[in-house]
């Protein structure tokens, strides 16, 4: 950075409690009042060059020691006495840091050329010129100060001419970048060799105060140079410099903290405000930060309407992390705020449905279905997450979105695991949503075994695990070895039914959906294996005789069949199993 050094003589100014007095020989005749400072100088080297306490010494009734009140000079008693130096022939340095002050507070005491020649407003006014818009760093830092003095700034022109310094710079080609910068990010090192970044800017513009980010920002819009994905990159800069995880911020006053969310609001707003309308701008992980930010602070539903539409537009393109919002109602006592997911998916609907046929991506809807579907896992962790809300998400997905049902049998068996608890009743209505057909033959497999699964849905899985084996390319009939575990399935689901004493009224729609599912194809098995040895399939009645051997046989034959009992396959046990379950809860 630049500077401009002014003076020869020694710092002769001291400090003696609340006064400050320059050592001469020669008492002092002038005071000089600044909030609670007091200055005892010289009116000989000060009034030459200082129009305004020429004209209060004029009119001031004081025959010897005059005494001043100048609490409203700008940069207060540090600019002050920067100036009284100057008159002193003090040597002084300035830069970009005390520029700003230095030159408002000379403006305010009439320390132009009408006055004297080679007066100090001059001699800023070509060092600011020179030197500081010259420089990138020295305009970025003067730009900067002037919020301590924004309407002498303002009036004074030196805001407007600092960013149309910085604009200037910014847009010209990465290789003509001749000055320094600051760029931090990981693995770049700047040498001699390496060209300059695109985004070489926007670490160095994020330093400034919101008003002039604002100003600069727009105007890089305005020339419609830069492409917006670099606009989008200094807005994401910006963010992450001031708009920390509130979560963290911890141990301040009430008051301090309420300004400090009404700030973080204020550049929350201004960002979005100025995103480019170009879509991938920005990514869809910034902007959902924004939208957990927003969760947070007290935008206006303006604000955060357009996140969550900006956010849809691109959801395909999230990651499940993206999607763990924090709840902020304290109503609810879970911990993601999953009604914005379905508020996001809402908006991506929305959209995609308006494209025309030929543009519609099935790509896309099918990565949103995996996204759901993978954030429904996270989610299921949650102890505290309703049932009603995770059917209501899993539900609002279309069914094109999921051509496999493999992630969402995960989703479904984490909650069920996590929520032992849970109601019958919320079970099936939790399971009514997955499509067995749609699940791999491994995930079918899993779900006969899965005791976690209401009956009905365990059925669902057994009975297109079975079926498989004859819908090939082929359509071969299936073999007797299916017909027989179908028979055996049927007959399973037709037991269970056909005992509704033993059964509450709760139990009969489960029965309906077992009788649905159970195989139309069985009944005609029954039937052609009754008839294969040639007589008609009827069972004996009590009034046909029977002789004793044929008691014998069929005692023999109905201990065999409770011995083959335990040779079952797996799966046939695990459903004999629940359905005796039911019958015992029936009984008691």
């Amino acid at each position: 950075m630049k500077f401009m050094k002014l003076g020869t003589r020694p710092d002769t100014f001291y400090t003696e409690e609340a006064t400050r007095t320059v050592i001469s020989g020669v008492p002092t005749d002038l005071t000089v009042r600044i909030n609670n400072i007091s200055y005892h100088l010289h009116k000989l080297p000060l009034l030459p060059k200082c129009g305004l306490l020429q004209q209060l010494c004029s009119v001031s009734e004081e025959s010897g020691n005059v005494t001043l009140e100048l609490h409203d000079i700008p940069g207060g008693e540090n600019a002050f006495e920067l100036c009284a130096k100057f008159c002193y022939g003090i040597t002084i340095n300035l830069s970009a840091h005390n520029f700003v002050s230095a030159f408002c507070a000379a403006k305010f005491l009439r320390m132009t050329e009408a006055v004297e020649k080679g007066n100090f407003v001059a001699k800023l006014e070509a060092f600011f010129t020179s030197c500081i818009l010259e420089g990138w760093k020295d305009s970025i830092v003067t730009l900067r100060s002037t919020g301590k003095v924004p309407e002498w700034s303002e009036n004074l022109g030196i805001i407007r001419r600092c960013i149309d310094s910085i604009l200037e710079k910014i847009l010209k080609p990465p290789a003509k970048v001749t000055w320094s910068f600051t760029y931090t990010r990981l693995g770049y090192e700047r040498k001699g060799h390496h060209s300059v970044p695109r985004d070489w800017w926007t670490e160095d513009v994020s330093d400034l105060d919101l008003d002039p980010f604002r100003c600069i920002i727009a105007a890089v819009r305005s020339t419609n140079i830069l492409p917006p994905q670099l606009i989008g990159e200094a807005l994401h800069v910006y963010a992450c410099r001031w708009l920390p995880d509130l979560t963290k911020t911890s141990g301040s006053s009430e008051s301090s903290g309420a300004q400090s969310a009404q700030r973080k609001q204020q550049i929350l707003e201004t960002i979005v405000s100025l995103i480019p309308v170009d879509g991938g701008s920005v990514s869809v992980g910034f902007l959902l930060r924004l939208l957990s930010l927003a969760n947070l602070l007290a935008v206006s539903p303006v604000i955060k309407a357009e996140l969550i539409r900006r956010s849809g537009q691109q959801l395909e393109e999230a990651k499940p992390n993206d999607l763990l919002v924090p709840s902020c109602n304290c109503d609810d006592h879970y911990s993601y705020d999953i009604d914005l997911v379905g508020a996001l998916l809402e908006s991506f609907l929305r959209l995609w449905k308006r494209r025309s046929r030929e543009r519609q991506s099935i790509k896309s809807i099918i990565n949103v279905g995996k996204l759901v579907d993978s954030y429904l896992q996270a989610v299921a962790m949650d102890v505290n997450m309703p049932v009603q809300k995770v059917v209501s998400l899993a539900e609002a997905v279309p069914e094109i979105a999921r051509p496999q049902h493999d992630q969402l049998y995960k989703a479904i068996n984490l909650y069920l695991k996590e929520h032992p608890g849970l109601a019958k009743a919320d079970k099936k209505q939790l399971c009514r949503i997955l499509d067995c057909q749609k699940l791999p033959p491994e995930i079918r497999l899993h779900a006969v075994r899965n005791e976690n699964l209401p009956l009905r849905t365990i059925v669902q899985a057994l009975f297109f695990d079975q079926g498989r084996g004859y819908r090939g390319k082929d359509q071969k009939l299936p073999t007797g070895e299916q017909f027989r575990s179908w028979q055996q399935i049927s007959q399973l689901c037709t037991d269970d039914m056909s005992k509704p004493k033993l059964r509450s009224s709760k139990e009969s729609p489960e029965a309906e959906g077992l009788k649905h599912h159970a195989p139309v194809a069985s009944k005609r098995v029954n039937k052609n294996l009754s008839k294969s040895d040639g007589r008609p399939g009827m069972e004996p009645t009590s009034d046909t005789p029977r002789h004793d051997g044929a008691v014998r046989d069929s005692r023999k034959g109905k201990e065999v069949r409770d011995r083959n009992n335990g040779s079952k396959p797996e799966h046939l046990q695990i459903l004999a199993r629940r359905t005796g379950s039911h019958h015992s809860q029936g009984k008691s």
